[in-house]
């Protein structure tokens, strides 16, 4: 079959025990019949090498005894070689599949099992999807669980002609409520590798609780206020008359109670690591709130965020007057924002992640490039394009492609 004149290109498989030089020594032996490279792989699964080397296969390597110096040099390397030809219209149709949709899935959950990797795999086969490749982004896994909450990221790059994304999108986001999984899907294409611009909503998100309901609970109003904001985050009241009604619940609130609260306020799970990261990669950052700026410059000052917008809460002689003094920041503002930001640092939408958890943040996470509702209610998570329910803030990265090793340490 390698002598047949049809054959025109060659590949070539290398499989064996890992060991350093395996690819240099192959590498100079075809380097020494001047071999064109056509495509090249590699991958290490726990010392088990898989090297594949497609190369063109000329009249003269066919006559020399290449072939042979490979296989004499593999059996010294201790791995084992095999050839298949493959015909210059294979080849082509293979080149031409190239320009078909690619599409990367991410899997993040404490665990990741054969049962969810096959209920995945079996929608991307229905879809008629190929997967290319499969990439962990989580650190090891240990045999014996560690005292901290464990979690396990892999990345699956697929490609094909998909004709029915929101079908794709919906029969991956039941699976996540059947399994304690996340699953992202989104395009790969330059803008998933060169975003720059993320936008946080800040009350249960960037923080863990909804300030105006810690306040509420000071001004002995707070399930009366908390009613309100359960209602109006799941999308059943109109945001700005019902964060009026609230606001004006705390009306004669001492402003000790703002600093009391502001000491108070507890960080969300992975938002230091999360934003030390995106700092270090040269990522610009906002606070686009329905919330209060007593608590967002402490944020802002806290984790080197670059923009703030929220509500100011109105202060007069030390007490609360139940207004707000400037525009609120609802759904369409945040909307309205995250593109102002854009503008001015000369960004498109496409480079923008927005995050957050309420109805009123669904405006900027449907314009985003990169959309992401974080531990949010059932409404939100539904609409968004991607959701995180079951990790920190930092489970962010892995939809950027970020590797655990990769990531801020000391966080």
């Amino acid at each position: 079959m390698l002598k047949s004149p049809e054959s025109r290109v060659l590949l070539i498989n290398i499989t064996g025990p890992d060991k350093v030089g395996v690819t240099h020594s192959l590498a100079r032996i075809l380097g020494s019949s001047n071999a064109r490279i056509l495509d090249i792989g590699q991958a290490v699964i726990h010392d088990a090498l898989t090297l594949g080397i497609l190369v063109e296969l000329t009249p003269e390597m066919k006559s020399s005894t290449l072939l042979t110096d490979l296989l004499l040099e593999a059996h010294q390397l201790g791995v084992q070689i095999r050839y298949t030809a493959v015909s210059a219209d294979e080849y082509q149709k293979w080149v031409d599949s190239q320009t078909k949709g690619r599409f990367l899935i991410t899997l993040l959950g404490r665990d990741i099992t054969a049962r969810h990797l096959a209920k995945v795999s079996g929608i991307i086969v229905r879809e008629g999807l190929n997967i290319d490749r499969i990439d962990r982004l989580s650190g090891r896994t240990p045999l014996a669980p560690s005292n901290g909450p464990s979690r396990v990221c892999v990345e699956l790059a697929v490609s094909g002609e998909l004709a029915d994304e929101d079908g794709m999108r919906a029969s991956l986001l039941r699976l996540t409520e059947e399994h304690e999984i996340d699953i992202a899907f989104q395009h790969d294409n330059v803008y998933r590798r060169n975003r720059r611009l993320i936008a946080f909503d800040m009350d249960s998100t960037l923080i863990q609780t909804e300030v105006i309901d810690e306040l509420a609970k000071l001004a002995g109003v707070g399930e009366q206020v908390q009613k309100i904001t359960e209602a109006a985050m799941r999308g059943e009241l109109d945001f700005k008359s019902s964060f009026r009604k609230r606001v004006s619940l705390l009306r004669g609130l001492s402003e000790s109670a703002l600093d009391t609260v502001r000491e108070r306020v507890p960080l969300m799970d992975g938002a230091e690591r999360l934003t030390a990261t995106l700092r270090r990669l040269g990522y610009k950052m906002a606070i686009l709130s329905g919330g209060f700026t007593f608590v967002g410059r402490e944020l802002q000052k806290r984790l080197g965020i670059d923009f703030l917008h929220a509500n100011e809460l109105e202060v007069r002689d030390g007490v609360v007057t139940g207004e707000v003094r400037s525009e609120i920041v609802d759904g369409a503002r945040k909307a309205e924002l995250l593109e102002a930001i854009a503008r001015q640092e000369n960004l498109s939408l496409e480079q923008t992640i927005a995050v957050g958890d309420g109805a009123n943040d669904l405006p900027m996470l449907r314009i985003a490039g990169l959309g992401i509702a974080f531990r949010a209610k059932p409404i939100v998570r539904s609409s968004a394009r991607q959701s995180i329910s079951r990790s920190g803030l930092d489970g962010i990265l892995y939809l950027l492609g970020v590797r655990d090793r990769e990531m801020a340490a000391g966080c």
